[in-house]
Formats: C-alpha cells, structure tokens, sequence
C-alpha cells in the first residue's frame, strides 16, 4: 500500500524552549542543531513564534532568531510562525522580513498572527496606547501587502528592502475568525491545533468553503501544527512526553518555568482537573513509537485532508528530541 504521508510536506515549530538548568543562549544553539538536521531529513519548513514574558521560551525576538537559523542552513525556509502583528508596525515587519528575503532568497516566511503572543500586561508593555491593534489586523495585513507590492513605489513611505519582493503570507489561526480572513484574502492557513484544539475542524471548514482564489493561492491550504513525541517504544515516548504535559499545566496553573525534565509518575503532580485541562489541549498530539504515530497521523491526515503537517516538540533531552525529530520524519518517506 502506497504511504498516504509520502506527499506530504511536513514542517517544525520551534517555541526556543529554555530547559531548566538551561539559557537562552543553550537553547539556540540547540535550536539551530535541529535545524541543520531537519534541512538533513527533507523538512519542509522551520518556523520560530514570537512570544513574551515567559522564562521557558526565548523566540521573542523572533526575526533575529529567523536570520540566526537561516545563516546556519541552506535550504530549508525559515520563518514566522508567527510575527503577532498588532505588536509591530506593518512597516517594521516589512522592513525587517525584507531584509531577511534580501539575504536569504526564496527561504523566508511570514506568517502573521493577531494574538499578543502573552499576557494582557506583557501585551499593554509592548503596545501602549495601542492595545485594542488586534482589531485593525485586517487591515494591518492588507498594509503589509501592499509595503511588498511593486506597486508601492510611488508612494510616501515605502519599505526597503522589502518593496517588491516575494514574502509568502501566512495567516495564523486558533478560532474561526482567522480562518475567515485567511479565506477572504485567499492566503494559505496555518492552525495551531498543538494548543488550540476546539476550534480546528470548525475552522478549517469555514477557510475551505469561503476560500477566494487569489494571486498569491489558487486553492485552500491548511498545515496544521501537532504536538510530536516520538522514540523507539510507546513507554519511552510516554516518558519523554511528561515534560510537555508538565509545561501545559504550567500554562493552565499560570506558573511560566523553564522546561523540566520527565518525571516517572505524573499523576503525583497534578489533580484529575488539571489532567484533564492538559489532555483536552493536547487532543492533537502525537507520543508513541513510529509505528504508533504513523497509523494516527494517517487518520488525521485521513479525516481532515491537511496540506502540510508542521510539528512542535517539547522533549527535555537534546538527544531525544533528535532522535524523535528523525524518527517523525521517516514516516514521510
């Protein structure tokens, strides 16, 4: 039987997650490691999210991380997954991701999100008086579109470099209004199923049947982010996978740490309502063997037709997460 995965592209998220015991500096290097590797293994893709005010992730300046991953691969594209753009100015964006496609043609993507990436006070930091920009993101996008436009030459403010060249937009979403507008702007759509899972079906519906074909995109494509911990038996990967559910319930509790490591017996730090909190948020997750993950991303894909599979790992070990990254990409193969 011909390997349902074989055609299609599979990506990374990196969150740059600091390990406890870890720096920031740790962590990008062993960002960039996986990077190399996964350019090795045939990913498709290596995005980075931008984030703020959280000890356990160090993506908040995202664009510098984007050229750091760039520089130190060939050629896989790097990009945004995403730039929260009512934190920037649509101008900045360009200019910033102009210059990225400037020195490293053809690899580099945008995908842009509307959410502060934090918290309300994180966000009014960043912002200012400008706290309620995610309502104008519509309309900031449609501004960045045209900043990249050839056709903005004329005008009074123009981004260079940026001007004319070829950004790939992408719209990110965890609701049904991101997938309108995605639809309606016929760009390509990216869920973050990893910790938004109510809404995917929903609004992946909603992008495909309002999709306008557009100079950009002629018909609808999803990738869909999961989260992925793969290893050689099902016990090692339910091991493993403890650090992401540990980092979950931390995002639930609202205590922001560095990623820990896997404990042998979850259930001693956490109640059946956090367990439960954690699960529903990880329903798109994927922990097992190859063989265990191979027949349910086969039924994913399956079920919801995506265009592109993009995983998130959050495995404390370097070695391990390696290896899983490995073993995740030789399903497509």
């Amino acid at each position: 039987m011909d390997n349902l995965l074989k055609n299609i592209p599979y990506s990374v998220l990196d969150l740059a997650t600091v390990l406890e015991g870890h720096t920031a500096a740790d962590t990008f290097k062993t960002s960039l490691e996986l990077a190399q590797q996964s350019e090795d293994l045939g990913y498709n893709r290596y995005w980075f999210a931008e984030h703020h005010n959280m000890a356990g992730v160090a993506s908040s300046a995202t664009a510098i991380l984007i050229g750091y991953v760039a520089g130190g691969t060939k050629t896989i594209r790097v990009g945004s997954g995403g730039i929260m753009l009512p934190n920037h100015s649509p101008l900045i964006v360009a200019e910033q991701f102009g210059t990225l496609a400037s020195l490293y043609p053809n690899r580099i993507d945008l995908g842009l999100g509307r959410a502060p990436g934090t918290d309300q006070v994180t966000a009014m930091a960043i912002r200012g008086q400008n706290i309620h920009a995610a309502h104008s993101f519509p309309k900031d996008v449609e501004k960045l579109q045209q900043l990249f436009s050839a056709d903005n030459r004329n005008s009074n403010v123009r981004a260079i470099p940026g001007e004319g060249l070829d950004v790939p937009i992408w719209i990110l979403g965890s609701s049904t209004d991101s997938a309108r507008l995605a639809a309606a702007k016929g760009l390509p759509y990216a869920f973050a199923s990893h910790f938004a899972p109510a809404y995917f079906e929903q609004a992946i519906a909603i992008y495909r049947e309002e999709f306008q074909p557009s100079e950009f995109l002629q018909s609808p494509y999803v990738m869909a982010c999961v989260n992925v911990v793969a290893a050689d038996t099902n016990e090692e990967a339910d091991f493993l996978s403890n650090s992401v559910k540990r980092m979950f319930l931390g995002v639930i509790t609202g205590k922001r740490e560095k990623l820990k490591p896997p404990v042998q017996n979850i259930n001693a730090i956490w109640d059946a309502m956090e367990k439960d909190a954690v699960e529903q948020m990880l329903y798109y997750s994927f922990i097992g063997s190859a063989a265990s993950i191979k027949k349910n991303l086969d039924a994913f894909v399956t079920k919801y037709g995506v265009n592109e599979i993009m995983s998130t790992s959050h495995i404390y070990d370097q070695s391990a997460k390696l290896h899983s990254n490995k073993l995740f990409a030789g399903l497509f193969q």
